[in-house]
């Protein structure tokens, strides 16, 4: 049975929570959960992390870091969202594909990637994740120009040791706005 994501509401109740109110692992509200939920609520954060490790790797240009995020044989499908575009994007497999291939198409643009309202579902040493991520382009020869997508990622994941990696993610558009020849050569 796969576990379902625990909302902040409920959150708020189990844990006796006022609004605003912060749950800190450290504090006496934490120490009426259980091992368990202490783990699920680590593996949770742990899984986030590596999602924000993907989008700091591209913003920063930092290849160790984007890679970081990735199993071996890692699969990234940006087809939909590039479809919706207008343009074809191959389906890339793994990690120094994937790797390789974002760092040299986004060569020349600035980007920021912002990941929100991620929803986290985990199995044993299996993990999935919803996360919707507004994604700016900007080209470094011309910041007058930009092409900004909200995107919805599927993100499928692995325990490995201590960290989470990614084991595939498809990317669809949710909209999309801007000169979308930022993109060319992508």
């Amino acid at each position: 049975m796969q576990a379902q994501p625990l909302l902040i509401s409920e959150t708020r109740v189990r844990f006796g929570l006022a609004p605003g109110e912060i749950l800190k692992l450290t504090s006496p509200k934490a120490s009426n959960m259980s091992s368990t939920q202490l783990q699920d609520t680590a593996d949770k954060l742990a899984v986030v992390e590596t999602l924000y490790r993907f989008a700091a790797g591209i913003d920063l240009r930092d290849e160790v870091l984007l890679a970081s995020a990735f199993t071996e044989d890692a699969i990234s499908d940006f087809r939909p969202a590039a479809a919706k575009a207008g343009f074809e994007y191959p389906v890339l497999q793994g990690r120094q594909t994937i790797v390789a291939a974002l760092s040299g198409s986004l060569a020349g643009i600035d980007t920021t990637h912002s990941v929100n309202n991620p929803r986290v579902s985990i199995a044993g040493d299996q993990a999935q994740v919803d996360a919707l991520v507004e994604a700016q382009h900007v080209p470094q020869n011309d910041h007058s120009r930009h092409y900004l997508m909200k995107n919805r990622y599927d993100v499928k994941l692995v325990r490995a040791g201590d960290a989470w990696l990614i084991q595939s993610v498809t990317v669809d558009n949710v909209w999309r706005t801007g000169d979308l020849g930022v993109l060319s050569g992508v």
